[in-house]
This record gives structure tokens, C-alpha cells and sequence, in this order.
């Protein structure tokens, strides 16, 4: 029986191509996005919306400035402008979308959370047309109805885990923290240079800390306080995994791939959430909520998979013209 070497060829083809590992990078860092809805349902059973963001941002800070550390990334000096933008984004796109996530899987699903969170990519669109004027294309409004039907679906289906007017206001919640992310996006395109991802990221940390920290000082001095295990522990993971991993895995991953490639994978973190509550948290998996999930993903390739589209014809034409 003879030992053979696997040869040069063979090794080639069990090796992964960069664009290979960055796919695998992109889909991880959704994966952790998908999974916040479920922290966030056990962070809020036993923690108020705002402590609880103030605690995510305050255990994740010393991780990203250690990482600034040892990749000896500094932080850039911002002019006024600049630097009341980036308040402005740590504010809303923050801390505004943790506290409102939270607050609305207290009072609704977190697979419903997860689809209405699939929705980012069409608002994300939708709201640079109206707030910066850019180009409403005709992709995004298609993009926009079917992400909208979608969200109709799960929101105004009848059934048992529906509980009404409360599960309406944490999915009009859910929805905030939607647009709160959009508006985060948007106000990144306004700085006068792009900060280094690595920079950006500590920087919103750190100022979304002292914002919610503030914000939440004067309820907490005022009350006797019980927190639960689970909660803690619901807030270390996603100021760790979501927060800080997801954070590498995203800029490691796209930074290999065009951005309308990488935007495609935005639609593995409803498919994700929806996956994890079913399992985890024992979520009834209705025929509305595939429907619903089908329709937003759906959008998500619409506004997005443009890119993608163009990069596999490109590969096709390329490949014809070898062959011919």
C-alpha cells in the first residue's frame, strides 16, 4: 500500500481562495447580527433598555482600544463638524438602535424582530434618497414595496404568539432601530475623510458608553436593582460577539469583495434570527413569518445584488473568452 503525497493540484483545490474565506467571513459577521435579537430578548427580561446599552458599549470599549493597541491604529483628530457628526452617529445609530432593539423584543418576537431588521438594506436606500437627494432608482423601489410587504406580513398576521396592540408597538420599535441604523450610514457618508474602521468602531463605543451612561444614571440611582444572570450575560455576549467579533469579521470579509457583493450577505441575519429563536427560544415557525422572511430577503437581493449579478457575468465573459 503506497503513501502518496497529495500533489500540488490537489492541495490547490483544498485550499480556500481569499474570496472563498471573505464569503465565509461575511456570512459569520451576519450570523452574529442575526443572533442580537436573542440576546437582546434576554437582556431585556431582566435589564431597562438603556443600562443595559450603557453596560454592552462599556464591556466592549476596552477590547477595541486594545485592539487599537496592538494594531497601532490611532485615533484621527476631527474638526468641529466632524466631531459633532460623530456624536450625532454614536447618538442615534448607537445608542438609539440598542435601546429601541431591546425595547421592542420586550413587547414582540424576536423572529419577527429579525425580519423587520432585514428591512436595514432597503431603508438604508430609501432614506439616502430623501434625506441626501440621491437617485430613487427604480431597483430601490421595488426594493422598498417588497421589503414593506414583508413587514405587513408578520405584523398584521392574527395568531397566538401575537399579542395585539403591545407586539404592533415592538415591531414599530424594532422598526426605529431600522431606521436609526439607516440614519447612522448616512450621517458616515457626511464626514469630510473616512476614519479607519478600527478607530470608528472605538469611537462610537466610547461615546455611545458615556451617552447611554447618562442617560441612564438618573432612573438607576433612584431604584433598588435585581439583574438577572442571564441578563449579564445576555449583554457580554453581544458586546463581545456581535459587537466586537462581528465588527473584524464584517471589515476582514469586505474589505476582499466589492461592497455590492458584500451587502448581498446582509440577508443571512434575518434568515439567522428567525433559525436561532425558532431553535433556541422555541418560537412557533408560522406560515406568515416564511412568507414574511421570503419577502424581505427578497428585497434585500433587489436593492443589493446588483453587484453581485455583474461580478458573475463579468466572470462568465471572461471565461468565454478564454475558452474561445
Amino acid at each position: 500500500m503506497s503513501n502518496r503525497l497529495p500533489s500540488r493540484e490537489n492541495a490547490r483545490r483544498l485550499t480556500l481562495s481569499p474570496r472563498s474565506v471573505a464569503q465565509a467571513q461575511l456570512t459569520a459577521a451576519m450570523l452574529t447580527v442575526g443572533s442580537t435579537v436573542i440576546a437582546s430578548k434576554a437582556i431585556g427580561a431582566g435589564l431597562d433598555p438603556l443600562p443595559a446599552t450603557a453596560l454592552r458599549f462599556g464591556m466592549a470599549l476596552p477590547v477595541f482600544l486594545l485592539l487599537m493597541r496592538l494594531t497601532g491604529t490611532a485615533f484621527p483628530r476631527p474638526g468641529l463638524r466632524d466631531a459633532l457628526l460623530l456624536v450625532s452617529q454614536a447618538a442615534i445609530g448607537s445608542v438609539g438602535y440598542t435601546v429601541l432593539l431591546i425595547a421592542g423584543t420586550q413587547r414582540t418576537s424576536a423572529s419577527d424582530a429579525g425580519i423587520i431588521l432585514g428591512t436595514l438594506p432597503a431603508v438604508c436606500a430609501l432614506t439616502a434618497a430623501l434625506v441626501l437627494g440621491e437617485r430613487l432608482r427604480a431597483r430601490t423601489l421595488v426594493s422598498v414595496t417588497i421589503a414593506s410587504l414583508g413587514v405587513a406580513m408578520i405584523t398584521l398576521a392574527p395568531g397566538e404568539h401575537r399579542d395585539g396592540a403591545r407586539s404592533l408597538t415592538g415591531d414599530a420599535m424594532i422598526l426605529g432601530a431600522v431606521v436609526c441604523e439607516s440614519l447612522f450610514v448616512l450621517l458616515n457618508k457626511r464626514l469630510s475623510q473616512p476614519w479607519p474602521p478600527l478607530a470608528q468602531a472605538s469611537a462610537m463605543t466610547g461615546i455611545g458608553f458615556v451617552v447611554a451612561g447618562l442617560c441612564a444614571l438618573p432612573g438607576w440611582f433612584g431604584a433598588a436593582h435585581t439583574v438577572q444572570l442571564n441578563a449579564l450575560l445576555g449583554v457580554a455576549y453581544y458586546a463581545l460577539v456581535p459587537t466586537v467579533a462581528g465588527f473584524w469579521l464584517w471589515y476582514a470579509g469586505a474589505a476582499r469583495v466589492p461592497g455590492g457583493e458584500a451587502a448581498v450577505f446582509t440577508a443571512v441575519a434575518p434568515v439567522s434570527s428567525v433559525a436561532l429563536a425558532t431553535v433556541l427560544l422555541g418560537e412557533p415557525l408560522t406560515l406568515t413569518r416564511v412568507l414574511g422572511l421570503t419577502l424581505v430577503v427578497v428585497a434585500v437581493f433587489a436593492v443589493s445584488g446588483r453587484g453581485l449579478w455583474d461580478r458573475v457575468r463579468a466572470q462568465r465573459s471572461a471565461r468565454d473568452s478564454k475558452v474561445s
